[in-house]
């Protein structure tokens, strides 16, 4: 498997990824082991939510870190999967325009 291109902060922020309707953002709150982990999401809810298997490797989550979450159908108050994780210029970026306080 080839390494992966570091990006530079203005490359990162430009390829910023939004939450579309059906996707909250969320802290991670407590890891639970096994890909699952409790995060306080925006729209007030505490969800457990578990990495997909997709991103499971290629994404580290640590407790703190700002991560994007699809609920699911069923359960969508309670459980959901982590689609994606910022970094810290991601979330700076964020913050100034106003979509995450």
């Amino acid at each position: 498997m080839p390494k992966r291109k570091k990006l530079t902060p203005g490359e990162e922020i430009a390829r910023i990824r939004m939450p579309s309707p059906d996707e909250v953002l969320g802290v991670v709150e407590q890891m639970f082991g096994f890909n699952h982990l409790r995060v306080r999401c925006k729209d007030g809810h505490v969800r457990v939510c578990r990495i997909r298997g997709k991103i499971r490797k290629r994404l580290w989550v640590r407790e703190n870190d700002l991560v994007v979450i699809r609920p699911w159908s069923v359960q969508s108050e309670k459980k959901g999967d982590v689609i994606y994780r910022y970094t810290r210029t991601q979330v700076g970026w964020l913050r100034r325009k106003g979509i995450w306080d």
